[in-house]
């Protein structure tokens, strides 16, 4: 890579929350920059996402990945107070803890030898009674077995981030075209030459692939550099809640409960490997509200204000691929999965100084590694 990409043209493919943040700090460098968007920035997973910043509530076992996760929570204050400083929109940034709630033994236990295992590596957590989850919010049921807060972790409102980074990017010279459909990236052996659109062929020194669930689907490349990103579905609704309802991110047997400060209480979400199916099932919106009134037996009066599905970029070994390729000026910056919102910050800073050359892409992120490690953890993760 160049030492620096002052004056370069980069074309941005994607223009979820990933692409718009990393547009934005390459813009702040010096490049000059194209996102590409087929839609609407800022829609499709980072529009259905709940905004959670929970790396230890998800319990990422896999060390390169939570390592990366937890130095992103923590740039999450200053993210957002330049973002809101080249916006003039505020995010919603609320990191006053997360609380996990479990109904059964099973969860129990699995969640209390967790949390000691956390507290052992300093993450501060302290473990909630009956009458202590009282106090922590009143409007919880009562019959659960054990709870555990979170005291770093909170949330974000992903719409506002989304539209907060397309005015900063804008207002940092990044061109942003809409409604434009990406149907090849060209090259030669060597490098990018750039890409064709429906709108016909746009030259770049840099093309980063953000496109989420669709990175894999990009043609042009040697088969090689297809990266295997998969969709996994989630189905979400939200209900109207009255204000101070619930106060803080709640997780509870299956589904996770994020308040709003516009009064929707966002409920989330299902896992299903559908492909590209974005259908609302009745299967799915079952599992959600019956999680949701398991916690909060008080909703079951609410009004349903929205329902909504996404799809999530999944990677083999739960990963995301960030950073250069042995294609030169082809860059990564996808599979986030479950994580796009929390790894935002960090992903603009590392991709962008992988690509200048002021530090190196970890090897754990990159095209071509060894997903058979990293799918080990991600397995025991999914066994927890």
């Amino acid at each position: 890579m160049n030492t620096s990409i002052n004056g370069s043209d980069v074309v941005v493919l994607g223009g979820g929350i990933i692409g718009l943040s990393l547009a934005w700090e390459l813009a702040r460098r010096g490049a000059q920059v194209t996102l590409l968007e087929r839609d609407t920035p800022g829609k499709a997973a980072s529009w259905a996402a709940a905004g959670m910043l929970a790396p230890y509530t998800e319990h990422i076992v896999d060390e390169a990945m939570l390592g990366l996760a937890v130095a992103s929570l923590q740039a999450y204050p200053a993210f957002a107070a330049a973002l809101q400083a080249a916006s003039d929109i505020d995010i919603h940034l609320r990191l006053h803890g997360i609380l996990e709630v479990a109904y059964d033994d099973m969860h129990a236990q699995r969640l209390l030898l967790r949390a000691r295992a956390q507290q052992a590596q300093g993450v501060r957590l302290s473990l909630l009674d009956d009458a202590d989850l009282a106090a922590y919010d009143g409007a919880l049921a009562r019959q659960s077995q054990r709870a555990v807060f979170s005291h770093d972790e909170g949330q974000v409102d992903n719409r506002r981030l989304g539209r907060a980074l397309q005015e900063a990017a804008r207002r940092a010279g990044v061109r942003i075209r809409r409604d434009c459909a990406v149907h090849s990236i060209e090259c030669t052996p060597r490098r990018v030459s750039g890409v064709r659109t429906n709108e016909g062929f746009l030259a770049a020194s840099y093309v980063v692939n953000a496109l989420g669930a669709w990175s894999g689907q990009l043609a042009g490349l040697p088969e090689e550099l297809t990266v295997p990103v998969t969709p996994v579905k989630g189905q979400m609704l939200a209900v109207a809640m009255p204000p101070q309802y619930l106060h803080r991110v709640v997780w509870a047997g299956g589904v996770y409960l994020v308040p709003r400060a516009d009064g929707r209480l966002i409920v989330g979400a299902t896992v299903e490997h559908q492909g590209f199916d974005e259908r609302l099932t009745a299967e799915g919106m079952h599992h959600l509200l019956h999680g949701m009134l398991r916690a909060i037996p008080g909703a079951a009066a609410f009004t349903v204000s929205e329902t909504w599905a996404g799809l999530r970029p999944n990677t083999p070994d739960g990963r995301p691929f960030l950073g250069p390729t042995p294609l030169d000026g082809y860059i990564l910056a996808t599979g986030h999965y479950r994580n796009g919102v929390l790894l935002t910050p960090i992903t603009a800073v590392a991709v962008a100084d992988a690509m200048t050359g002021k530090a190196p892409m970890n090897p754990a992120f990159l095209l071509g590694r060894d997903v058979g490690r990293g799918m080990l953890a991600a397995n025991a993760k999914s066994a927890v």
